[in-house]
């Protein structure tokens, strides 16, 4: 089932970087950008979260929070959140529960081989859960700006 715009977002309770779980209503009451990046340390996943990282402030004036999602470990995306500095939670699936939730594991192919992975996506949620707004195939450059200009 693809999610669409106005639907209830999908809870979840996952495990950030600093050890400690998290779920969606821990959120009530401020806007989540909720953002599924494909894997730590990359080139593409470092330049969107240091994009974030560098406009938190203008999120923060808008009752908004970052949280960042990747099937990677805790210990992964400490080393990452230590390495960039990154002022915002990022959250482990292992399981890949949340990720196939938010419809965002997807079969991806490189060089003629097929696998599973994925699909850089962005999630609006408003203060009430539902979503407000859905970025897919995110191409990195200008999508953090894009984000703040539609909250």
């Amino acid at each position: 089932m693809k999610l669409k715009v106005g639907d209830k977002a999908p809870d979840f309770k996952l495990t950030s970087d600093k050890g400690k779980t998290f779920s969606l209503k821990d959120f009530r009451g401020k806007k989540v950008v909720l953002y599924f990046y494909p894997k730590d340390m990359t080139s593409g996943c470092t330049k969107e979260a240091c994009d974030f990282r560098d406009k938190i402030n203008s999120f923060k004036k808008k009752n908004t929070v970052i949280i960042g999602v990747s099937p990677d470990s805790t210990e992964s995306h400490k080393k990452f959140r230590d390495k960039y500095e990154l002022p915002f939670t990022l959250l482990s699936d292992e399981s890949k529960k949340t990720l196939e939730d938010y419809g965002v594991w997807q079969e991806k192919s490189m060089y003629g081989r097929k696998y599973m992975g994925v699909a850089r996506t962005t999630f609006i949620i408003n203060e009430k859960g539902k979503i407000e707004k859905i970025f897919d195939k995110v191409k990195v450059p200008g999508h953090v700006d894009d984000v703040l200009n539609n909250i």
